[in-house]
């Protein structure tokens, strides 16, 4: 990875710059919405677009000299159309909260009602959390889980006839069963509201068919391009025709100007790579590597909401051992594991300490693990959290690690 011109012009930088390489590349990482993307990737978010300011729509800027500029986005709504199945791709959002947003402007007023998945069991901030824009100025109503960490449709379907939201959200942050968009779309009909179909941790599982689509169901999909489409980080809405002037206002000049064209780029990039026969079978691998990593910390005695997944996340529930997430995953970064503290079903503790883990295997999936790696992980977690303060035996656990990492390097 070449920084020489950094190097030159501010050593400081990229000194940090070097170390997050090294870290990364002596670091296992295990957070389920993190990914390391394609060189190709990389170079176009670092190309001579980043120059070019280009407010408004393709052939509709409010700047000059956008001809070129308009053929890669252009190329990158085609793509997203495509892969997804949708009618129409807005792919200037800075990120999925900021698609989530265009939504929210493009459909309700403030104070109008939407129904979506509450934070602490498994939903995003976007989705209606108190301290979020969702929540400060929409009425929320929120569904859960079940004691099996699955969605009561049934439940869904009471609340919505009793509240009659304007918006229904599915998809979450953290939720490791399938989806039933069918379910959704039947009950967003019944009361009379509109479907928003957040992907943005499933995309990749989605594009490549290994997790059923809301494309025939959802008024408007959003997704992030990081997780598991291994893109740079941005956001995408899809959604069908007759949205579409609606949602591009929302956009810009609505909530946000300049769209970052470099990152639109790196978003087609990513978009064409996903496209591939090989994308499939690493989006085949993730799933694997995640049941087989939920399964290995089963067998060291560790509990898993749900008990499976179905996709590439799980959330490992620490109750039982007495243990906080924050501490614990404070414990696997000195073993050479990243991941995020979460909360689980009916925490007793607080989100900022959480009885749980989010782990997920997208990242470690691109750098080449397999089943037989993910068991492995699963027993230096296990060790990790058993014998939390016994400093030898940490050390022994992050020289395993490095050893994972070592034989399966990354960017090398």
């Amino acid at each position: 990875m070449n920084i020489e011109h950094i190097k030159k012009t501010d050593f400081e930088v990229a000194e940090q710059i070097e170390l997050e390489l090294k870290r990364q590349q002596e670091t296992i990482e295990l957070i389920a919405s993190e990914n390391c993307t394609s060189l190709a990737v990389m170079e176009a978010c670092g190309s001579v677009l980043t120059n070019k300011y280009a407010e408004g729509k393709p052939h509709k800027r409010y700047y000059n000299g956008c001809e070129h500029i308009d053929v890669i986005e252009e190329i990158c709504q085609k793509r997203a159309c495509e892969l997804f199945q949708m009618e129409h791709a807005n792919v200037q959002p800075h990120s999925g909260a900021q698609a989530n947003m265009a939504v929210f402007m493009a459909t309700m007023k403030p104070g109008d009602r939407v129904l979506s998945m509450d934070l602490s069991n498994g939903g995003h901030l976007s989705h209606g959390s108190p301290v979020n824009f969702s929540g400060l100025y929409f009425d929320v109503k929120s569904y859960g889980i079940n004691e099996y960490g699955e969605i009561d449709y049934e439940e869904v379907r009471k609340m919505a006839i009793e509240h009659k939201p304007r918006l229904i959200i599915c998809g979450a942050s953290n939720y490791s069963k399938i989806i039933d968009f069918k379910k959704f779309r039947e009950i967003a009909d019944e009361v009379g509201a509109l479907l928003l179909a957040d992907i943005a941790h499933i995309a990749g599982l989605v594009a490549t068919g290994l997790h059923p689509s809301p494309a025939p169901y959802a008024d408007f999909v959003t997704t992030t391009t990081h997780k598991s489409l291994r893109g740079p980080r941005g956001g995408i809405i899809m959604c069908k025709e007759e949205w579409a002037k609606e949602i591009d206002k929302a956009v810009f000049p609505g909530m946000q100007g300049g769209p970052l064209e470099h990152i639109i780029a790196g978003k087609a990039v990513a978009l064409l790579e996903a496209s591939k026969p090989e994308f499939k079978e690493y989006a085949a691998q993730i799933i694997k590597n995640a049941k087989a990593l939920a399964q290995g910390l089963m067998d060291e005695g560790l509990d898993i909401v749900g008990g499976m997944t179905e996709n590439h996340l799980m959330t490992l529930d620490l109750r039982k051992t007495g243990k906080t997430g924050k501490d614990m995953a404070n414990v696997l970064e000195l073993v050479g594991i990243t991941a995020n503290k979460n909360t689980v079903p009916n925490d007793p503790q607080s989100p900022f300490v959480t009885s749980g883990i989010r782990l997920g295997t997208p990242a470690v999936t691109t750098r080449g693990f397999k089943e037989e790696d993910m068991t492995e992980v699963a027993k230096i977690i296990a060790g990790a959290i058993y014998a939390s303060d016994n400093e030898i035996a940490l050390k022994n656990l992050r020289e395993r690690s490095l050893k994972l990492c070592k034989k399966h390097p990354l960017y090398e």
